[in-house]
């Protein structure tokens, strides 16, 4: 299959190759030690050169690490990293001094604390986004009812019909919020007809880039997305061996923006910060909107975070740059496998005919959008399929059962892991939504996902064959009982 994308936006510049950015962007040498691997600063916080520095570093008018929830040297190298691999413009980085700026992106506790961390930097008790309705279970749950009890409305939709995306649009709508690739159904939404709605509007587009796998699949930066959240506990780190999230700022909306009578639109940005005496960074001479225009990330960093929390441990920032060094070799074997697997499992007599979903396929219903906004033969690694049977019941039991026989592939609540990964979501990741809001969510009673890793495709397709056949002989030997004689 041979397919291709309409974007520019994988192509790499001179000197700025995607492998080149993940094996050496974002550590800059000490002078002191000089060493090659990034270090790991396990330490809570960090001494002052003076009482004169510490005050200093707190009224941000001089930069450096403080307390770990809030910088750590460690996770700015991870920071810096993602920023750039996932297409930020990156003004400020200069030569990745943070004692000179911060970095693009911020790495949290998870991607759920990303996702959250992000919207509450700009949305208050009173406020609504526009979201869709095929969203993950977790965060689905976290819009609906924890969002809800702070005052914020999710409104869902259908991310594929335009005309209702502007129909639930307000005054006090503050963002439209989208997943590159819908988890489980595999749905891609058309970046430039939301980026039109979010233009008029006048609101921005967070965009959860989990499943674009770091900026190697997707970047939904350079299509109208204006901030990226995603989990790095998923391909970033690609081993799962540790949990964390990332927030990129793409340093392209305006948060000055105002209302028709002249007030900002987005105040918790543009306006005075109380925690900081009043001071307005919407107009720093650094991070401000007219110029690096990186205001919202710094205030994620030093307003949500600061009073949130939701920090990684720099252990864990260490482990996920372990992941990144190798991300685009892992993501294009992950991404082989899967168009292959998908493919032989669409036309398995033992599959439900027209039951697998996964973009590389020209029967999935966002083919064209996958073709159009993702790297050439990269379309994720997860699809859903399932298991054929004579009836909704018989295939949803058989769907179970072929789980349960796998001998190799692993039954887990994860994905993009090294390696292939098995789960029934309408009883795990999605048991908490309602069956309305499992099929809203694309999310099937049968439905079996599939996390495709990179092990030898012919031992997978193996596993996977024993495991449909399993059933067959199970039903066998219950037709035909062996009796004892006494």
């Amino acid at each position: 299959m041979e397919v291709t994308t309409d974007s520019n936006a994988y192509d790499d510049k001179p000197g700025e190759g995607f492998s080149t950015i993940m094996l050496h962007h974002g550590h800059k040498l000490d002078t002191d030690n000089r060493a090659r691997a990034v270090p790991i600063f396990q330490t809570t916080s960090f001494e002052f050169k003076s009482a004169k520095h510490g005050g200093s570093l707190f009224e941000l008018s001089e930069l450096g690490p403080i307390y770990t929830r809030i910088m750590n040297p460690t996770t700015h190298v991870l920071e810096y990293k993602m920023a750039k691999l996932e297409g930020a413009p990156c003004l400020a980085h200069g030569d990745c001094d943070n004692a000179a700026t911060l970095p693009n992106a911020l790495a949290v506790a998870s991607g759920q604390s990303a996702q959250m961390h992000a919207l509450m930097t700009f949305m208050q008790a009173g406020d609504n986004f526009i979201t869709t309705a095929e969203l993950y279970g977790g965060t689905y749950t976290q819009f609906a009812y924890s969002f809800k009890q702070i005052g914020i409305d999710a409104r869902f939709v259908n991310v594929s019909d335009i005309e209702q995306i502007k129909s639930l649009i307000d005054d006090n709508t503050k963002a439209i919020y989208i997943e590159t690739l819908a988890n489980p159904s595999g749905t891609i939404p058309d970046f430039d007809a939301i980026k039109a709605v979010a233009k008029e509007a006048k609101i921005p587009i967070v965009c959860d880039n989990t499943f674009g796998m770091g900026g190697y699949a997707c970047r939904p930066l350079a299509f109208g997305a204006d901030i990226v959240v995603e989990s790095a506990t998923k391909w970033i780190g690609g081993h799962g061996t540790s949990v964390g999230g990332i927030i990129v700022d793409g340093s392209s909306f305006d948060w000055l923006t105002t209302n028709t009578d002249g007030s900002f639109k987005f105040p918790l940005i543009a306006g005075p910060q109380a925690s900081y005496h009043g001071a307005v960074f919407a107009e720093h001479p650094i991070f401000g909107v007219k110029a690096t225009n990186t205001v919202f990330i710094l205030l994620a960093r030093v307003k949500t975070l600061r009073d949130m929390g939701g920090c990684i441990s720099p252990f864990n920032a260490w482990q996920l740059i372990q992941g990144i060094e190798t991300l685009s070799l892992r993501c294009k074997a992950h991404s082989e496998n899967a168009n292959a697997l998908a493919l032989w499992l669409s036309t398995h007599p033992s599959v439900k005919d027209g039951s697998v979903l996964h973009p590389s396929l020209s029967s999935h219903p966002s083919h064209e959008n996958a073709l159009k906004y993702f790297r050439s033969d990269c379309f994720g690694s997860v699809f859903c399929f399932e298991v054929k049977g004579v009836d909704a019941d018989e295939e949803k039991a058989r769907g179970i059962s072929f789980i349960s026989n796998l001998k190799m592939c692993a039954n887990l609540a994860n994905v993009g892991d090294s390696r292939t990964l098995v789960i029934h979501p309408a009883s795990t990741t999605h048991q908490q939504l309602n069956i309305e809001q499992q099929a809203s969510a694309g999310v099937r009673p049968a439905s079996v996902r599939v996390s495709v890793g990179y092990e030898v495709l012919d031992d997978i397709k193996a596993d996977f064959e024993q495991a449909l056949a399993a059933f067959v002989e199970t039903e066998s030997c219950q037709a035909f009982p062996v009796r004892s004689i006494s």
